[in-house]
């Protein structure tokens, strides 16, 4: 069962224009889909009991009646159905004709809402038979049934599911009824439309439809007209389009089957409308009818795409990368330009600043560090420094393998920055002696004094310089605490912070694959890189390999990236992200990255007990490690969040897990 998730849909029936009768059946045919599918919320065409195109039809008696019984008729088939629907028809109300949505569940009509801006123009002219919505509640005539344009559709059994309607040119409007939907509560709009096609509106009702639900932080589920209306002057083409908080869920392509169906995640909206309450300030909720129903709206499976790297822009509907064209890959590295151009914008705005005459970097060979170096030879060219003031040192100590040492030479020979090598073994050592701890101990002294001593070295090398220190942690290893405090954790600038592992690997990635035909040496000692073991290499090698694996010690960082993000952008509990990752890394994913032949490597599967052993130790070190978050250097936000305290993320350090603990134990349970 997947909490705050509702499966919504959005249909286009095949109608016969002016035949009620048989788009009454039509429609109910859908109501019947949707519930089998468990679909718990329908959105159907604007005037879809009569069809859109009836014209002066619409002022004849025969028509309004038929449409009314047809209502009737669908209201009364529809009580087995745990269906909410929304119909469009004509409907005459105080001497006036109103062009309207109606809202039934279960065999009652919980009320109509008329629509507020009336076309005028050539291509659609409602206005000569159509009233725009009054500005006052009322009640159908002879009914307790509201009549309203500000009605909230608020359900019992989930109260943050608060619906509200408009319909077609209202979101065309500059300020569409959606807005003040929106400030009322409503987490869902619907809209019922007859939307006409024509060479390029399809993409433009695509940006639109998104736009506004990114604006409202909200879903948004649009139904069009389509096949069966007349075809006179105009087409419709029955594209249906479902959005949340400006991501495209699911469509159904213009001229397609007319069926888009996929699940609104109502918990994360409601997640951050918390966090960016700028237009949600003002509560006008006062002046909206509130109507509760009664609806079963449990989620037992998603059909959406569950994105296993959130954080790296590739496909949401899940196309696997190795079946990409060419055509996304550019739409991809477009991204990574972009990351890696505000990492360089804000490393060069720093130096500027400081007056600062080198930028000193620990490279050690490893994925990090040579991110930052990229960064830091972007960052020269922006404000035309030379990149021989960039200080690359590295400093080889016990755990420092020949293949990451060389890597870190050539990964600088590449660039034609001079490497400096400053051996620290010795230092270390005395630095134990001193402290009377036996140099045989290979415990967290042994290894931290090995992080600070490197701090030190490059701290004291930027006083002699002139420079700045710039640190290479990343995102992930923050939120882990993964770094020693005032070792590694430590720095003046810390160009990293704001990206994340799994994309820390994909940069680097990016910008081997971009290199391949112009500079074989940057390429190859990158491709080697992104190939290999994420160590921190403070353990002796053995045999001149690496022993000490990160991954093996807190996780992987695909696994962790994943928490990171359902954690913070979308407010999910552990229970919920654990069934998330179940889905997500269920079966073979590809990385991102591609080999030397232009394939893609393909990732893990990982069981539901390795889940939930690694999302144990997320918690844990998330919880116990945010004192070190709590005093980090400046650094750029790169992708929609960041751990710097002073910006997305404060939290205090002595904070407990244990509620989040608990959970996970109640699982652990149920599993066993």
């Amino acid at each position: 069962m997947f909490e705050g998730y509702i499966r919504v849909a959005a249909a286009t029936p095949t109608i016969k224009v002016a035949d009620c009768d048989y788009n009454a059946k039509q429609i109910l045919a859908l109501i019947k889909k949707a519930d089998q599918e468990q679909v718990r919320l329908l959105c159907l065409p604007e005037l879809c009991i009569t069809g859109y195109t009836c014209g002066d039809l619409f002022l004849q008696d025969s028509l309004i009646n038929a449409a009314k019984k047809a209502l009737q008729w669908l209201v009364d088939e529809s009580k087995d159905y745990n269906v909410l629907a929304i119909v469009g028809l004509p409907l005459p109300h105080n001497g006036k004709l109103y062009n309207v949505a109606a809202v039934l569940c279960k065999g009652t009509l919980l009320g109509f809402v008329p629509k507020s801006h009336i076309p005028n123009y050539s291509e659609f002219y409602e206005l000569r038979h159509f009233a725009p919505a009054p500005n006052h509640f009322d009640c159908r005539e002879n009914t307790a049934i509201p009549f309203a344009k500000n009605i909230l559709f608020c359900c019992k059994e989930f109260p943050d599911f608060k619906l509200a309607v408009e319909i077609c040119e209202d979101l065309w409007t500059p300020a569409p009824p959606s807005i003040d939907h929106a400030i009322a509560g409503a987490t869902v709009i619907v809209n019922l439309s007859a939307s006409s096609e024509r060479m390029g509106k399809a993409d433009y009702r695509r940006s639109l439809i998104a736009g506004q639900s990114a604006r409202l932080v909200c879903g948004y589920i649009y139904a069009n007209a389509g096949y069966g209306e007349s075809t006179t002057d105009i087409v419709f083409s029955g594209h249906n389009i479902i959005c949340e908080n400006g991501d495209t869920l699911q469509e159904a392509p213009p001229f397609g089957d007319g069926w888009a169906v996929t699940e609104i995640d109502i918990s994360a909206l409601i997640h951050n409308r918390r966090k960016v309450n700028t237009y949600f300030a003002k509560n006008n909720d006062e002046s909206y009818t509130k109507v509760f129903f009664s609806l079963d709206t449990s989620c037992p499976e998603l059909s959406r795409f569950i994105d296993h790297f959130p954080f790296i822009p590739f496909d949401k509907k899940g196309i696997p990368l190795n079946k990409m064209d060419d055509e996304y890959d550019n739409k991809m590295y477009v991204r990574f330009e972009e990351i890696l151009n505000i990492q360089a914008a804000g490393l060069a705005k720093r130096l500027e600043h400081t007056n600062c005459q080198s930028i000193v970097l620990g490279v050690s060979g490893g994925l990090d560090s040579t991110l930052a170096l990229l960064a830091a030879v972007r960052a020269c060219k922006m404000i035309e420094k030379p990149t021989s003031d960039i200080l690359a040192v590295t400093m080889p100590c016990f755990g420092t393998t020949e293949r990451t040492r060389n890597n870190a030479h050539r990964l600088c020979e590449a660039f034609e920055i001079p490497c400096k090598e400053i051996d620290i073994t010795q230092s270390v050592i005395q630095h134990l002696h001193d402290i009377g701890h036996p140099e045989d101990k290979r415990d967290i002294v042994f290894e931290n004094a090995q992080a600070r001593i490197r701090t030190l070295v490059l701290m004291n090398l930027a006083n002699q310089t002139n420079g700045l220190v710039l640190g290479t942690g990343n995102l992930s290893e923050l939120a882990l605490g993964w770094a020693t405090y005032n070792g590694d954790h430590m720095s003046m600038y810390g160009i990293n912070a704001g990206i994340p592992k799994t994309l820390v690997r994909n940069l680097v990635g990016y910008v081997w694959f971009k290199h391949t035909d112009d500079n074989k040496a940057l390429s190859d000692v990158l491709l080697d890189i992104t190939d290999t073991p994420i160590s921190p290499e403070l353990l002796p090698p053995q045999n001149g390999k690496i022993t000490q694996h990160t991954e093996d010690i807190i996780g992987p960082y695909e696994l962790h990236d994943f928490f990171i993000y359902h954690v913070m952008c979308r407010g999910r509990s552990p229970k919920t992200i654990f069934h998330l990752a179940c889905i997500a890394f269920k079966e073979k994913h590809y990385g991102g990255r591609k080999d030397t032949e232009g394939n893609y490597h393909k990732g893990e599967i990982y069981t539901p007990d390795v889940i939930l052993k690694w999302l144990n130790v997320f918690y844990q070190r998330f919880f116990s490690q945010q004192f070190k978050r709590s005093c980090l250097p400046d650094g750029p936000k790169i992708v929609s969040i960041s751990l710097s305290p002073r910006g997305d993320w404060r939290m205090p350090s002595d904070a407990v897990c244990s509620a989040w603990l608990d959970e996970l134990n109640g699982l652990q349970n149920a599993e066993n």
